[in-house]
């Protein structure tokens, strides 16, 4: 049968009667339209005939329970022990609903219901017909339940609960019903959360949280609606996600062996879906009173619509002679049975209209309070078997379903206006504004600083022009004024060989006597001529004077000019410097490997990498006297130089001095004068000033080589190294930096005095921040530091140091832990592991490890961990902790 053909319908007199086609034709639910269109179009739809006068809200849709009956075949047992005897139940054809129940083998009874489903009829059918209608009105708004009654053994939960893991085609409504829930709605605008619950012993205990296992029922005076505030609510996004909740749920459920079942459900498990669809309220349409002819519409309104869809598994009823329940188990029997009594009273009061309704005298019918003569729409399905052994309870359970299609229930859609959703809206375009505005702001910001920077090109411009100029006639007045002084040098020299020569002359004329007047003549002629010179000499030597006073005078600026002259030689000198120093380390660096190089060809290996045996033959050479280039760079250049290149305005400079610093940081011996010459300083502000990835990542490794003293780490942590780390570590994306600084924190993790200032600082958070990366040898350091960390608390709780939970637990540090306990890589693997065994020791972390799902891989560790030390620290912590022998107890883990 079509699954149209069964739906609640209208309530008529003598409900037991059969119901005509036309009448269910009437009172069924066309096709569902879209979830956002408006409420008076969803009821006009669901039945012309009852629902077309409900109101939004407040006036119900008439709606009585539906039932199903459902036979099961005969199992193994009863072939064998009933072959000889009928079964008590006949069915007639499916068009005409009905079952004869028979007395003996002349008399029988017959019964009506909406549904008679015979043992071949399938799980998708079963579902069709007595849950997709109630599904479909949870979509509409409407409260649903679905319900299985029946004796113990004669598949309830079959029917609602099968997962069809291994056969899909025997999927209970349980899974069945989420899946259509999924397929309809928007998870972007709507909501699908679950509760699993069990009612055992008349306490309601939680099948997705164990150790909640007295929920208290909370009934609202004013309505009178039933809820549970303490189950657990888990909001479902994929049915894979639902399928492991309803898994837990069943593995938490009590079920015993009896004589009638072999796995006998002893409590009553309750499935709660909730679904939160928004929809949009109806466009009220305004008059205008100036003109009739116009109309002003009001926007639709956000509404949400809450719903609940309730999948009662009830277990079954029992003769205690027949299940042969003794003991606790007779307890458990008793208590199921009077449950579903209480329940068989409410549901023969509702029947017969009694003015009195029992639903206080148990806990089943407290909850069941809006199934039955409440607004839920209710469809039941009561199981039945064949054997004529069991003739007393198939009458039993038949009545009881005869009973409940006389009881109406008055459905209501629970709407309230959408005052997230609006307000949602309104932040949204609150966003957009100010993120437009900032766009605006940075726009005119760029438009501001390129006119900025187009006014400083041009000022920078003429300043430039006329520097050139100024130097151009500078170097001009220099060469006139060395071309004079070059002239006036050589006419004294020219007039002082003249007045030696005269002097050689008076001397010879005083010892030889008088000479000829001609003689004298011309010496005199000379001597006015040098005379001459000297005065021209003289003239010449004022001119340039004034000339150069003038020129004084007139170009104030030029001794700023000189002296800015002189300062750029003295950088450009120690520019050279630097160039030097960088040409002769790079020059020792290149010698170094090609003694590498010539030593793995005498040995007849490759050059491309050094082997281990090549890394002892340096470490011999070294012993024997030959240095290694940086030592001796070191020794030639000095520390402080190397030290002062850090600061260097060159970049090549300043990333070549960073290499060296840091490959002289790798030995022990050079740490103390690094930190003593103030390298540890420069070092941290390279991280906080320069932005290149190169000298970030080279000075993160020094920082980590000089992590490895205990001196060195309280100085990285006392100069906020911590804090410089966790901002590079945010800021980075190459992975080798990122796996220099993971070392660096590493290595400050393994301080036992450190380790509230590395969380405080934000350490360990900057340390799981960078498995972003994903690469393995940052994971590594990261999974090293970790182990640190746990090993350090460890320790401290042993010595009483510390008593509270381990702080990677509250940085968020355990799910990651737990996700790579088992990674391929064998050192993160190894660090995880030891992590894992630090952190259990300490019991107080015990419940959040079992909760995390630690417990799995510490059990794993224990038995298939490589290392044979691991595996011993595993299996102590585990026999040692009282919490987790519990817990594997009540997990039947034997251990």
């Amino acid at each position: 049968m079509a699954s149209s053909a069964y739906r609640n319908g209208t309530l008529h007199k003598g409900a037991a009667k059969p119901i005509s086609a036309a009448t269910l034709k009437s009172s069924s639910f066309k096709s569902r339209l879209h979830p956002s269109q408006s409420l008076g179009s969803a009821v006009r739809r669901s039945s012309p005939a009852s629902f077309g006068a409900a109101s939004a809200g407040n006036d119900g849709v008439p709606g009585r329970v539906r039932v199903a009956i459902r036979l099961r075949p005969r199992n193994a047992e009863e072939l064998m022990a009933d072959a000889d005897f009928a079964d008590c139940v006949e069915l007639q054809p499916e068009v005409l609903k009905r079952l004869k129940l028979r007395k003996n083998n002349w008399d029988s009874d017959t019964y009506e219901f909406d549904e008679v489903l015979t043992e071949f009829a399938s799980q998708k059918r079963v579902y069709e017909v007595v849950a997709k209608p109630v599904v479909e009105s949870v979509l509409d708004g409407y409260n649903g339940t679905v319900m299985a009654y029946g004796q113990t053994g004669t598949g309830k939960t079959f029917t609602l609960g099968r997962l069809g893991e291994e056969d899909t085609s025997s999927r209970g409504i349980m899974v069945r019903s989420m899946e259509d829930i999924l397929a309809d709605v928007s998870l972007e605008t709507d909501s699908v959360s679950v509760s699993y619950l069990q009612l055992y012993m008349e306490t309601i205990q939680d099948l997705l949280d164990p150790a909640n296992d007295n929920i208290s029922i909370v009934e609202d005076p004013k309505t009178g609606d039933v809820s549970l505030p303490g189950a657990t609510l888990v909001q479902i996004r994929n049915q894979q996600s639902f399928m492991e909740l309803l898994r837990l749920g069943e593995a938490h459920r009590i079920a015993a062996n009896t004589k009638l079942n072999a796995e006998s459900s002893r409590s009553h498990a309750i499935l709660m879906i909730h679904v939160k669809r928004s929809v949009l309220g109806t466009e009220e349409t305004l008059s205008s009173e100036i003109d009739n002819c116009s109309h002003l519409v009001k926007p639709s309104k956000p509404l949400v619509r809450k719903s609940k869809l309730v999948v009662v598994d009830l277990a079954g009823s029992e003769r205690v002679h027949k299940s042969g329940s003794e003991g606790h188990m007779l307890e458990e029997a008793k208590s199921i049975n009077l449950s579903l009594s209480a329940l068989g009273k409410c549901i023969n009061a509702l029947a017969e209209n009694s003015a009195h309704v029992p639903v206080r005298d148990s806990k089943l019918t407290r909850l069941l309070r809006d199934s039955f003569g409440g607004t839920a729409r209710t469809s039941l399905i009561v199981t039945i078997g064949p054997s004529p052994r069991h003739r007393g309870e198939t009458a039993s359970t038949i009545l009881f379903g005869q009973r409940a299609m006389k009881v109406e229930n008055m459905l209501k859609i629970k709407e309230e206006f959408d005052y997230k959703s609006l307000s949602r809206k309104l932040e949204i375009q609150l966003d957009k504004l100010i993120a437009e505005n900032e766009r605006q702001q940075k726009k005119f910001d760029d438009e501001v600083g390129r006119m900025n920077l187009e006014a400083q090109n041009r000022i920078s411009e003429v300043e430039r022009n006329f520097a050139d100029a100024l130097e151009k006639e500078k170097l001009k007045c220099q060469m006139e004024y060395m071309e004079s002084v070059k002239q006036l040098e050589e006419k004294m020299l020219l007039n002082q060989r003249k007045q030696e020569s005269n002097g050689f002359i008076d001397d010879r004329y005083n010892g030889e006597g008088p000479v000829v007047g001609e003689e004298i003549a011309e010496v005199r002629k000379l001597l006015q001529n040098e005379i001459h010179l000297r005065k021209t000499a003289e003239e010449d030597l004022n001119k340039l004077k004034s000339k150069l006073g003038q020129y004084m005078q007139s170009g104030t600026c030029e001794d700023t000019e000189i002296s800015r002259i002189l300062e750029d030689e003295v950088n450009q000198k120690k520019k050279l410097e630097e160039e030097i120093l960088i040409l002769r380390s790079q020059l020792l660096q290149l010698n170094f490997e090609a003694d590498q190089m010539r030593r793995c060809l005498d040995r007849g290996g490759s050059g491309n990498a050094f082997t281990g045996q090549d890394r002892h033959s340096q470490s011999n050479d070294s012993r024997n006297g030959q240095k290694a280039p940086i030592n001796t760079l070191y020794e030639q250049v000095g520390l402080q130089k190397i030290l002062s290149l850090l600061e260097s305005e060159d970049a090549n400079a300043r990333i070549h001095a960073v290499k060296v610093v840091a490959n002289l940081a790798s030995e022990e011996a050079n740490q103390e004068k690094i930190v003593e010459a103030g390298g540890l300083s420069s070092l941290l502000m390279l991280l906080r000033t320069y932005e290149d990835e190169i000298v970030r990542r080279v000075a993160a490794g020094a920082i980590a080589n000089l992590a490895m003293n205990e001196a060195n780490q309280e100085l990285i942590m006392s100069q906020g190294g911590i804090s410089l780390l966790s901002i590079t570590a945010a800021d980075a994306e190459d992975p080798q930096t990122l796996r220099m600084v993971a070392g660096a924190i590493a290595n400050l993790c393994g301080n036992d005095k450190l380790q509230m200032k590395l969380k405080s600082e934000g350490g360990i958070r900057a340390l799981l921040g960078m498995v972003r990366c994903g690469h393995p040898d940052v994971l590594s350091q990261v999974a090293r530091g970790i182990a640190n960390f746990a090993k350090c608390e460890s320790r401290a709780s042993t010595q009483g140091k510390k008593s509270g939970r381990s702080l990677l637990i509250d940085d968020g540090a355990l799910p990651w832990i737990v996700q790579n306990a088992n990674n391929e890589a064998a050192p993160i693997r190894r660090h995880i592991e030891l992590a894992l065994c630090h952190l259990a020791q300490h019991e107080v972390n015990v419940n959040d490890m079992i909760s995390g799902g630690a417990l799995w891989e510490l059990i794993r560790i224990s038995r298939n961990c490589s290392r044979e030390d691991i595996r011993s620290l595993a299996r102590r912590t585990l026999s040692s902790s009282p919490i987790f022998r519990a817990e594997m107890r009540r997990l039947r883990i034997e251990f």
